[in-house]
């Protein structure tokens, strides 16, 4: 079932054939391309940001971002894996600094609440009522455990195929899977710990 557009409420469908040649073309230079690239991704892009930062406004912030950094570094895209799979690789940087960012924001400007419409911060963003237990557990592994950040990521909430998500980080099929299920022994009893 292919995902919505929320802006619009249509379907969501990427052409990957078009998307691939005008990330290549775009990567090249070509100005049009890119304008027409930003368009094509745009609502692939704000339902992935949805995936890390669920209240609409920060997935939106977010993949405001994504765009910007897609703009500013299509150059740097080679073709060496397909343009989704690097594409996944800035939403997932872009939110999770999104999502430092309206802590940060949160801890320097805290707001006062009335203790009965105090919401729970374990199930809720500090700033806009969306879920946290997940990056909070990612930013606690990428402190204690980096190298396991990337399968996580990239397998559970970027969703590649096994063999993509070891392609996209650069190591063997096996390496991944083993740092994978690591990372989530890793995460299990903090998400536990949060509910």
């Amino acid at each position: 079932m292919p995902a919505r557009d929320r802006l619009r409420g249509r379907p969501v469908v990427l052409n990957a054939a078009l998307t691939e040649d005008l990330a290549r073309r775009a990567a090249a230079g070509d100005g049009a391309a890119l304008e027409e690239l930003l368009r094509e991704v745009r609502p692939e892009v704000l339902r992935r940001c949805g995936r890390f930062l669920p209240c609409r406004e920060d997935a939106e912030e977010a993949a405001q971002d994504v765009l910007l950094q897609i703009a500013r570094k299509i150059t740097g895209f080679e073709g060496r894996s397909r343009f989704g799979t690097w594409l996944h690789t800035v939403v997932a940087n872009c939110c999770r600094q999104k999502y430092r960012e309206l802590r940060r924001r949160a801890a320097e400007q805290p707001a006062a609440v009335e203790p009965a419409q105090q919401a729970d911060p374990r199930t809720t963003s500090v700033i806009a009522g969306s879920r946290v237990d997940l990056l909070e557990a990612l930013d606690r592994l990428e402190r204690e455990h980096p190298h396991l950040v990337g399968p996580l990521v990239y397998r559970d909430i970027c969703r590649l195929e096994y063999a993509e998500a070891a392609e996209r980080i650069g190591i063997p099929l096996g390496t991944f899977k083993s740092r994978l299920h690591e990372a989530r022994r890793q995460v299990r009893p903090w998400l536990k710990d949060a509910s």
